[in-house]
């Protein structure tokens, strides 16, 4: 037999909210007369009020019995007695679900998976699970749900098979609490570039060019294009959709350098793709690129400032929320495939702290020099750093701090970005360009932004010279269609003020805050070689 609490004929006590409905609907003296004459019947009974997150009944915590609670969602588990029923809930508002008690009378259709509305009375709970819970007096089966058949149930699932249905595993409470995370993470990341009086911009997705010249770029074509070309080995680009080549864009910074050109500093939060045979835990096919450009600047610690302003708002602005206290405080049973808690905490305090180090690339060699007996790259001037170098110089740079190390040598760089002034001028092969990395301990880089060459002969010489524009005299070939960046040049030609801007991995910084061990399991729906599933 249930505890006593289930057959209380406490009376409850009104809520201020009660009250106020109460007052505005109290009929006037005219209408009292007329009421007088009407037959009296018994009060209908209080209307049941509109359903609330189960995260904010979680916390209310009422001394009494308040009836006609309404709630919403998905039933997780369901424990059986003889007369009652005792009910899992789970909305995706809260790690933890809501237990409802639901007399087995009403119980029907209340199966795992199915989506319902509970009617009762939020009383304090016996159990110690949780201080209050919901007693059902109507059930309402919105969406009926096969328990024996449906995939996500209440027990350990790897993280490997619940990406074996990504339509589905958002219903499992932590891949909830991502996307939570996602959300509120757009939302400070808005205000903050409004305060600092960015314009929001929406560059294009289909593209000319292959912004960082690697090739890993999507070819687009339509599917009848595709169909009537299959088997042919040329195809005359002229003939078509858009009448040349066009891709999926990896980087949106070449349009937005155009759009600051229009209105001063922007930003954007874009999908981006990209073609890479990579099978990491770091890489995807399809994911989201925050990308910054501002206007009339020439030093690139204002670029880096704006990087480090922007991360260390956003951790400060969400450190305290439910959602981030959510990760920081969770059972072992809840993220048991995500980093320790005690690690995901030091990574947002780090992101807290202020006057985040910066180094050249030259002196990230030479640090790494003292301690290469460490890798199995050897560090070499000129080279990239390895994923080892990247996470040795976070840890012990940084310690829990973000890094920046700028200053990286230009031959292997992007082509846009401008010279360091005063680099190499007596040996060309050492020439650095304005750029940096930003790296963060376990994960490495993150974010990369340089200054922009803004001058047009460099840029055309450089543009010549990797083969990305015609010289004059192949330009003036009849059968030129170009590569699709002359208009990039073109915005050199007329009031061009030097510029820079950054691109920051947002998968990679939500996978970084929350823990989550691979950037598959921070998408909804994941794509990366060898998979699409829906």
């Amino acid at each position: 037999m249930r505890p006593s609490v289930l057959g209380s004929a406490m009376r409850p006590s009104p809520s201020p909210l009660v009250s106020r409905i109460s007052l505005l609907s109290r009929p006037s003296h005219s209408s009292r007369r007329c009421l007088s004459h009407q037959a009296t019947a018994t009060p209908a009974p209080a209307p049941a009020r509109p359903a609330r997150p189960i995260s904010q009944l979680l916390k209310w915590k009422p001394e009494e019995k308040v009836d006609h609670v309404v709630v919403h969602g998905y039933v997780r588990s369901v424990r059986g007695m003889k007369a009652w029923r005792f009910v899992s809930l789970s909305d995706g508002s809260s790690l933890d679900p809501l237990q409802a008690v639901v007399e087995s009378g009403l119980a029907e259709g209340l199966t795992v998976g199915a989506a319902v509305r509970l009617t009762g009375s939020w009383v304090a709970s016996p159990g110690a699970a949780q201080s209050h819970e919901l007693q059902v007096s109507e059930v309402k089966v919105l969406g009926p749900s096969d328990a024996k058949t449906f995939p996500i149930q209440k027990k350990y699932q790897t993280p490997e098979y619940l990406r074996t249905m990504p339509h589905l595993r958002p219903r499992t409470p932590l891949n909830a609490l991502l996307l939570r995370l996602r959300s509120e993470a757009v939302t400070s990341l808005t205000q903050f570039f409004a305060h600092q009086s960015f314009v929001q911009t929406h560059p294009p997705i289909i593209t000319s060019s292959d912004c960082e010249g690697a090739g890993e770029v999507f070819t687009l074509t339509p599917a009848s294009e595709a169909a009537e070309q299959a088997g042919k080995d040329n195809t005359d680009p002229q003939h078509s959709f858009f009448r040349s080549k066009k891709y999926l864009t990896v980087s949106t910074q070449l349009h937005l350098e155009a759009l600051a050109q229009s209105v001063g500093n922007v930003w954007t939060l874009s999908p981006v793709f990209r073609a890479e045979q990579s099978d990491t835990s770091r890489h995807l096919s399809e994911f989201y690129m925050l990308e910054a450009e501002m206007s009339f600047v020439d030093d690139m610690n204002s670029v880096m400032d704006l990087a480090e302003n922007m991360l260390r708002q956003l951790s400060t602005d969400l450190y305290q929320s439910d959602t981030v206290q959510s990760l920081l405080t969770r059972t072992p049973h809840f993220g048991q495939d995500l980093a320790p808690a005690e690690e995901v905490a030091r990574r947002w305090e780090g992101l807290m702290q202020p006057n985040w180090p910066r180094i050249t690339y030259t002196e990230a060699i030479d640090i790494l020099k003292q301690h290469q007996d460490k890798f199995e790259h050897k560090p070499v001037w000129g080279a990239g750093l390895q994923s080892e170098h990247e996470k040795f110089i976070a840890s012990t740079v940084g310690k829990d701090r973000p890094v920046f190390v700028t200053e990286y040598p230009r031959d292997i760089k992007a082509f846009y970005m401008r010279p360091t002034q005063g680099s190499g001028p007596e040996d060309s092969s050492r020439v650095t360009v304005d750029c940096f990395d930003l790296l963060v301990p376990e994960l490495c880089e993150i974010a990369g932004g340089s200054m922009r060459e803004h001058q047009l002969e460099p840029l055309l010489d450089i543009m010549t010279r990797q083969g990305i524009i015609k010289s004059p005299s192949e330009t003036a070939s009849e059968d030129d269609s170009g590569n699709g960046l002359e208009w990039y040049a073109d915005l050199r030609r007329w009031g061009c003020p030097p510029h820079g801007g950054f691109g920051l991995g947002f998968d990679r910084l939500l996978s970084y805050l929350s823990g989550v061990q691979t950037v598959r399991d921070i998408v909804s729906f994941p794509r990366w070689f060898g998979r699409c599933d829906c």
